[in-house]
């Protein structure tokens, strides 16, 4: 049986935080604001699989108001979420992951991107789609107040 979940995250931009996108730190003058290391990329693709196994969101599991998750790195949320996918007896068919940000330009640190998202749901890269985009200067992401991230993932039973 074939399943499929969405995953939409967004975070504000800001100062003194460090920048990771697909669990890759990437060197730039922002990062983004979060309870844990905010992640866009990771939160949405931990939405899509969540979703996909019928098990809600990633407030739902990592919740912001738990100490235990502040400041984590979201790798460590994704393998929770792989674990449960296991557990479950889902396999990851493929994912593809699109992210919003004007700035920095992200095509550099995809490869190592899909590199840990493979790793991490241990299945070939050739699994795992990751694409950036902007808006055009337009709205929040194109006056470089935020990122945001959608995610799709086809999971099946084993």
């Amino acid at each position: 049986m074939f399943r499929i979940g969405h995953g939409y995250d967004v975070h504000k931009l800001c100062e003194g935080r460090d920048l990771y996108l697909g669990g890759v730190k990437i060197p730039h003058e922002l990062g983004l604001l979060g309870h844990s290391d905010a992640d866009v990329l990771l939160h949405a693709l931990c939405d899509a699989l969540l979703g996909a196994m019928g098990l809600g969101d990633i407030g739902k599991h990592f919740p912001d108001t738990d100490d235990k998750y502040k400041g984590i790195s979201s790798v460590i949320l994704l393998e929770n979420v792989a674990f449960t996918m296991e557990n479950e007896g889902y396999v990851l068919g493929n994912c593809d992951v699109t992210v919003d940000a004007q700035k920095p330009k992200l095509a550099p640190y995809i490869p190592e991107m899909r590199k840990i998202i493979a790793r991490t749901l241990s299945c070939d890269e050739s699994s795992v789609n990751v694409k950036a985009t902007t808006e055009e200067h337009l709205g929040f992401t194109g006056r470089c107040e935020g990122i945001s991230a959608h995610a799709v993932a086809l999971i099946y039973k084993k």
